[in-house]
């Protein structure tokens, strides 16, 4: 019974791409900004290769690396979870999604008033912590609704869940989604409730991801036709809007999705565990909050020994990530960056598997290894550990 885990690290880069200067992201490395906080601890993430990528040169190097260690560019035209996730799994992006760095056009606000029955307000690019510290107030006063964007595709809604219940709120995002298609096709409508707490505007737990389906095939679909599990955890599943997911596990933090992991690790499936770890870029990326990452950081390679020790004979484990969003970067934004790619399992150990020009060869290698019909990559992961093998 084959098991395969794949986990991703949102938002953890390891040195901006060739083409990052297109993006305003020319030296951007989330994994060096966080090497400066005194909480940077991960002797086990070194032990599986961390150190050993190509480029990565603000670390130790492990002598005996235990995983297969590289690095993914990203081939999309993009640097958002949607477009990360979604090539990931095999899915490439060649026109980024629309973004609106002046608000969205009037027109785009007048529907969604119309068609959910109340004014909005904010309608700027703006931090999710700033904007309803600056726009809490008149919500509260006038029941209009805080619609906000970033530097990713996303039509993002914050209310106060005494002046908007929460279920109401989805029932906003729902008609937004159904309105943003075609030409306003974001990635994600983002339901974000806030609540008060000693006085100021906090964010609670219940926000929620409404994205655009996938535009074509993932691995996903492909090991759902072929009868396997498809075990999503976290916001994995609002990223591909349920399209080839078997079960979905909700979190709302690492430690949640880390405890979920820990569990399935002990359950008898056979497929993918496809886990996504947000507290990274919610929580610190997006605040530039260094010490915060590397405490997450730190937090998870505390829990890599249980999580290895608990893998069977059979079962692969991948930790990867979906894009950058450097802690240090003058901007709040996601950067354009490489990812790790580190492979626990048989025949894995110490191999370097270089640099490779897409995320997807992490789909392939998925396929390959649950024996699904999907690839889409020139490169191949498991072609270059059946060379190492051979040259053993």
């Amino acid at each position: 019974m084959k098991r395969v885990f794949l986990i991703v690290l949102d938002s953890f880069g390891i040195g901006y791409l060739p083409d990052a200067y297109l993006f305003g992201d020319e030296g951007a490395n989330t994994l060096k900004s966080n090497t400066g906080s005194p909480f940077f601890k991960i002797p086990n993430l070194i032990s599986l290769g961390l150190g050993n990528i190509d480029g990565v040169d603000c670390i130790k190097k492990a002598e005996n690396p235990i995983a297969a260690y590289g690095r993914c560019a990203e081939k999309s035209m993009g640097k958002d979870t949607t477009v990360g996730h979604w090539e990931i799994a095999g899915l490439i992006s060649e026109k980024p999604l629309p973004t609106y760095p002046k608000g969205f056009p009037s027109e785009v606000i007048s529907k969604f008033e119309a068609l959910c029955g109340r004014r909005v307000i904010c309608n700027l690019p703006y931090s999710g912590t700033k904007v309803i510290e600056d726009y809490g107030q008149e919500h509260i006063d006038t029941g209009a609704l805080i619609v906000y964007t970033s530097a990713d595709s996303v039509f993002q809604i914050a209310a106060h869940e005494d002046v908007v219940p929460v279920n109401e709120l989805y029932r906003y995002c729902e008609l937004a989604r159904e309105m943003l298609v075609g030409e306003h096709g974001v990635g994600r409508v983002i339901a974000r409730p806030f609540k008060t707490e000693n006085l100021k505007f906090v964010r609670t737990a219940s926000r929620r991801d409404f994205s655009l389906k996938p535009r074509g095939k993932t691995v996903l679909n492909a090991l759902f036709e072929q009868g396997l599990d498809v075990i999503a955890v976290g916001k994995i599943n609002d990223i591909f809007a349920g399209e080839g997911i078997t079960r979905h596990i909700p979190t709302h933090s690492n430690k949640e999705g880390i405890d979920a992991t820990l569990q399935l690790l002990n359950e008898d499936f056979c497929g993918l565990a496809f886990i996504n770890l947000v507290d990274f870029d919610m929580l610190y990326g997006h605040r530039n909050d260094i010490d915060g990452y590397a405490k997450a950081l730190s937090d998870l390679d505390g829990y890599l020994p249980s999580i290895l020790s608990s893998l069977k004979d059979d079962d692969t484990l991948i930790i990867t990530a979906d894009h950058g969003c450097d802690p240090g970067d003058v901007s709040t934004d996601h950067t354009r960056e490489y990812v790790p790619l580190l492979i626990v399992g048989k025949d894995a150990k110490g191999v370097n598997l270089g640099t490779f020009s897409t995320y997807a060869v992490i789909g392939d290698y998925v396929a390959e290894l649950l024996g699904a019909e999907h690839k889409i990559c020139a490169e191949s992961i498991d072609e270059i550990l059946k060379k190492a093998r051979e040259c053993e």
